[in-house]
């Protein structure tokens, strides 16, 4: 099908493109494109104006600051897999950014395309619960100047296709602290073999003090209408010796409290079933990191 007639900007500045979402209200922000071109083909999505925040000099960069990590939402995949600091930092978010899709979409996609659109089966948002993440939103404040407020992860995924983002905010940068010494992350997923969104996808990040971990986050995505925590598994985790027990304990409750999807790529039973899977092989490798 064909895309309804829109308007189409491309502003060059950060507080122009915030103007084009107050003066558009129908607006949609066009980042990678890969996700809301498809639906405007579909009139799942019909616009009146696409705002293509792509030209705007500084949302594409990966800086490093005391050992955190400052990414651009205009970042593509590539660059996150490619960046040297991302690797360094949080090896775990360029080994999932390099699994998703192909390499047409990862040289296109962004990450806070990714993030915004909050696809239920989508990558990089169990990274950013599992990493203790924060997504800045820019807007005009009511005197006319732009401000930024950082909203938490955990805060940021409410449902299917829904984020914290307000209507009048754009994702402008996604922070991820510097991790404690003695820390390890890691993510596995089953991948839809045509697609290569996540099924189910865990990532776990763990942080070793003494033999005992004392701490632990755990993002699972592609199991319910939006990525969350195993809260239940953290739990279990902390205090332990991270030894096969522990983790096996933990695992076995990675799905408590996600109601599953259930849909032609797989039942509600095998959802939870594979969120157990993919949790104890990620919370292994991290543990096995992290020591």
């Amino acid at each position: 099908m064909v895309a309804a007639t829109f308007d189409y900007y491309a502003p060059s500045t950060i507080g122009s493109a915030l103007t084009l979402l107050s003066d558009n209200p129908n607006a949609k922000l066009l980042a990678g494109g890969h996700s809301l071109i498809p639906m405007m083909k579909l009139r799942l999505a019909e616009p009146d104006a696409l705002i293509d925040i792509g030209k705007i000099e500084g949302l594409s960069s990966v800086t490093e600051s005391r050992g955190a990590l400052a990414i651009g939402s205009m970042t593509t995949y590539f660059d996150i897999i490619s960046s040297e600091a991302v690797r360094a930092s949080a090896p775990a978010l360029a080994e999932a950014a390099a699994q998703v899709a192909d390499p047409q979409v990862r040289n296109m996609g962004t990450i806070g395309g990714s993030l915004a659109h909050s696809d239920p089966a989508a990558d990089l948002p169990a990274l950013m619960l599992a990493l203790d993440a924060e997504m800045v939103a820019s807007s005009r404040s009511e005197d006319g100047q732009i401000s930024a407020r950082a909203i938490s992860a955990d805060d940021f995924f409410v449902d299917l296709f829904t984020t914290a983002l307000a209507a009048d905010e754009i994702l402008t940068e996604i922070r991820i602290p510097a991790a404690a010494a003695g820390s390890g992350a890691a993510y596995a997923k089953m991948a839809n073999k045509a697609s290569h969104f996540a099924i189910v996808g865990v990532a776990a990040s763990v942080t070793v003090e003494n033999g005992t971990c004392a701490a632990a986050r755990i993002g699972v995505t592609g199991a319910g209408s939006s990525a969350s925590r195993a809260s239940e598994s953290e739990s279990r985790l902390v205090g332990s010796s991270l030894d096969e027990g522990a983790i096996l304990s933990a695992a076995g409750h990675a799905a408590d409290g996600i109601e599953m999807n259930d849909d032609i790529h797989a039942s509600a039973e095998y959802r939870e079933h594979l969120t157990k899977v993919f949790a104890l092989r990620a919370i292994r490798a991290a543990a096995a990191r992290a020591g």
